[in-house]
């Protein structure tokens, strides 16, 4: 059986099964095109090892396609589409952890002050400054946010209806005065250049289109230059759009200790908020800051010396 052949009928069996199955079956047509579509059984361990690997050091992405593979090999095993695996069985570490950026409040402004003066061809500044409040304002995954159509966006309730997104879950999201002022501004002057229809998406490009993720990305790396926003901890990466979703957990954690919070029984809350299934989903999340480290300690010091507070 052809590699194609076989990757079509793993991906079908599991989205049957409800899964939506986007990333990973992203990452077996990956390994399809650097493979060749070749016969099952002619995939030998070092082009195995040559899609994992890559052209960088190895990260976590390296082990989410080895996790993948592991699961296609399985389902290849079980139906005899071959007779043996040819995934590695050492494994290597990751260099380092990745750690996400938290954007301080100045760096926040001064990425929504370079929106004024953008150029560029498929993005408007008012629809990236939009784009990049929603985010900063409701923690949205960048989908979510692009996802949005007219009927999601209800102002006068001051909500955002997310429908089926990650993992097939519909939540409502609240927005506070300042961003629904926001979202009405846009909402005026985009629908002065395209009068809206049911379907319509409410971002839009240049051309009335939604936007895509990755003219989203493109936008956003031409801003945070402009912004002079950059990591200087020696990372892979530098500041993401996605970030911004890290921030906003990290921001309001930092709230709630500050007010006082029992925050372990508000995590659930910001679990639902954020369109996690489990709580762990929100936990990875809480990267922690200097700031957040310090509350933390505080509370646990207060905790173990008898106080009320709530560890």
């Amino acid at each position: 059986m052809k590699i194609a052949q076989a990757i079509a009928a793993y991906v079908a069996s599991r989205q049957s099964l409800g899964m939506r199955f986007v990333t990973e079956a992203r990452t077996l047509k990956s390994f399809c095109r650097t493979i060749g579509d070749v016969d099952m059984e002619q995939v030998d361990p070092a082009r195995v090892r040559c899609f994992l690997d890559g052209t960088g050091p190895v990260t976590l992405f390296w082990h989410r396609k080895l996790d993948a593979l592991r699961g296609f090999y399985r389902f290849a095993l079980a139906r005899e589409y071959v007779t043996t695996s040819p995934l590695p069985t050492a494994v290597p570490q990751p260099s380092r952890s990745f750690v996400p950026y938290i954007y301080s409040l100045d760096e926040v402004r001064r990425l929504i002050d370079a929106t004024h003066y953008l150029d560029h061809r498929n993005l408007s500044g008012l629809t990236c400054r939009t784009l990049l409040l929603i985010l900063y304002g409701t923690g949205l995954r960048i989908s979510e946010a692009l996802g949005l159509d007219i009927t999601d966006v209800d102002l006068q309730d001051r909500l955002l209806y997310i429908r089926e997104t990650k993992f097939y879950k519909t939540r409502l999201v609240p927005t506070g005065p300042d961003l629904t002022k926001v979202l009405a501004t846009y909402a005026a002057q985009r629908n002065q250049h395209s009068p809206p229809t049911i379907d319509d998406s409410f971002l839009l490009t240049r051309r009335g289109v939604r936007p895509s993720r990755a003219a989203a990305e493109s936008v956003f790396q031409q801003l945070r230059e402009a912004a002079g926003v950059r990591r200087t901890d020696n990372s892979r990466y530098q500041p993401r759009l996605h970030d911004f979703r890290h921030t906003f957990a990290v921001t309001r954690l930092i709230r709630w200790y500050r007010d006082g919070a029992d925050v372990q029984l508000l995590l659930p809350q910001l679990a639902t908020y954020l369109g996690h299934v489990h709580i762990g989903g929100t936990q990875r999340y809480l990267s922690m800051t200097p700031e957040l480290l310090r509350h933390a300690s505080v509370r646990f010091e207060r905790y173990a010396m008898g106080g009320d507070d709530h560890a």
